[in-house]
This record gives C-alpha cells, structure tokens and sequence, in this order.
C-alpha cells in the first residue's frame, strides 16, 4: 500500500464535539462522508467557498439552516448546498443519532475552506 492510500486509510474517522464523520471515498473532485450527529447537537453555522455539498439523510430528521431559514429534512430526503450559502445541521432529537451522506463537489476539500460563523465548541476564527 503506498503511503498516500495508508494517511487516508489512517485518517478516515474523526470524533467531534457534535459526533463524528468518516471519510468513505475521496478523489480529486470529490468528497464522500458518513456523518452522525448526536441527539441534540448541532454543528457549525458555516461556509464553503471552494465546494457544494449534498445532503442525503439516512437516520433521522435533520433540522437545516440555509442563509438563516429552516427546514427539516427526514430520513430518505437531500438537500443541496451552493458554494457560498450559509448551512448548518442540528439533530433535533432527544434520542437516536442523526445519520446522513455528505458528498462534497468542488475545487478544494480541506477543513480550511470552512468559515466558521457560530459555533457552540468555541472554534470561531
């Protein structure tokens, strides 16, 4: 295994203060996670300015902000987030783990493309 392929292997699950992600594919102009989010958590209001994604919701409902309106999105639908659109997700639950599929689509991937707006972790800036 080369040593591009083992930092991916290596670096695929991450915890976070919200839940967790992992990277199942990633290639030159594509991104695909697996997130879950836990009851009550939500995370960063943010934006990208190098990618879109895609939100398909397997588990649960997800209550998403887009430039500030609300939604809910329940298991078995998606929503599209332009490049440059203000988004969060919140799991509205009490119990169960929201669960959905991020594919990202863009020019660039990295965690440094996101501007953080709000966030409850202190991770502004």
């Amino acid at each position: 295994m080369n040593s591009d392929k083992q930092q991916l292997v290596t670096n695929r699950f991450e915890e976070r203060p919200w839940g967790n992600f992992t990277i199942l594919d990633e290639q030159g102009s594509f991104k695909v996670k697996r997130i879950e989010v836990l009851p009550g958590k939500r995370l960063s209001y943010q934006r990208h300015t190098k990618r879109s994604e895609h939100w398909f919701v397997v588990q649960g409902t997800a209550k998403v902000t887009l430039n500030g309106d609300e939604i809910l999105v329940p298991a078995g639908s998606a929503v599209d987030i332009a490049s440059g659109t203000a988004h969060r997700v919140e799991n509205p639950e009490t119990a169960g783990n929201l669960i959905f599929i991020e594919t990202q689509t863009g020019s660039y991937f990295g965690e440094d493309d996101i501007e953080r707006l709000e966030d409850d972790f202190g991770r502004l800036g």
